[in-house]
């Protein structure tokens, strides 16, 4: 199988398939490089080459004790980048993945990369803060938290339920059964390191970073979603001069498996 090591006790699983322009992928919270299936199959057989990432903690990779945040995971994937000599990269980060990617950018002045996708990111911030009247309620998170010490697999099932949009038959109750078992496969403990990470960190000078970078950056965002709302979607478009926002009309916060052809489609119109 193949790991990268990234230190002394931690090796991560990267998926790497296909040839062509390289495009890296990172997950939400608490997936795995799995949740990109139907990315990896779709791109890969139009000639671009896809790598998805296990954050440490998640999916294949190891789960040490230890920290988790998004400064660890940023120099985890300078690292795998390093270690399979990727250069003029697209990074796309899914939610939690999201927000990973534009502090990586914004840490590593965009090393590596070529553009960036912010699918659902949770950025700039997942909470409400006093100057910053968007995201989730710093309470219903402490709620999430007090969850994952007592009863995480109803964590995990109640995440579900808020996970698409409202429409009836949007995704197969296959395919969410499916991103429940990637889900129960994640550390405990770096589920509930991670649940603090998203509401505790503040990503709003990175995004400044980010702006004077003046990377390419898409931003895909479902209309209908209940995990990180539109608004965060509307404040990252403006925030990044030249960005460009990606609405996705039909979906909740899993847009990638609820549209996915027009993910798929987006992904490769701007990837060229």
């Amino acid at each position: 199988m193949p790991y990268v090591k990234v230190s002394d006790d931690t090796s991560l699983y990267v998926e790497d398939t296909g040839s062509g322009k390289p495009v890296v992928f990172i997950h939400g919270w608490p997936l795995s490089s799995k949740m990109f299936e139907y990315q990896f199959m779709t791109l890969q057989k139009n000639g671009y080459r896809c790598i998805g990432i296990d954050l440490r903690g998640f999916g294949k990779s190891d789960k040490p004790w230890g920290e988790y945040n998004y400064d660890i995971f940023a120099s985890d994937i300078k690292k795998v980048l390093d270690s399979l000599s990727l250069k003029m990269v697209t990074l796309v980060g899914f939610s939690m993945g999201g927000a990973i990617v534009m502090h990586y950018a914004a840490k590593y002045r965009g090393y590596g990369l070529d553009k960036m996708v912010l699918m659902g990111a949770a950025a700039p911030s997942w909470t409400k803060r006093a100057d910053f009247p968007h995201g989730m309620e710093k309470s219903s998170v402490d709620a999430l938290i007090a969850q994952a010490y007592s009863d995480r697999p109803k964590l995990l099932s109640d995440f579900g339920k808020i996970f698409f949009s409202k429409e009836e038959g949007s995704v197969s109750k296959e395919i969410a059964r499916w991103l429940y078992s990637i889900n129960l496969d994640a550390s405990p403990y770096a589920t509930l390191k991670c649940i603090e990470e998203l509401r505790d960190a503040d990503l709003r000078k990175d995004m400044q970073a980010i702006n004077e970078l003046k990377i390419p950056v898409s931003i895909f965002h479902g209309v209908q979603d209940k995990i990180c709302s539109f608004d965060l979607a509307k404040i990252m478009n403006d925030g990044i001069t030249g960005s460009k926002l990606v609405r996705f009309e039909k979906s909740g916060h899993g847009l990638n498996i609820e549209e996915m052809e027009k993910t798929n489609e987006e992904l490769m119109k701007f990837i060229d």
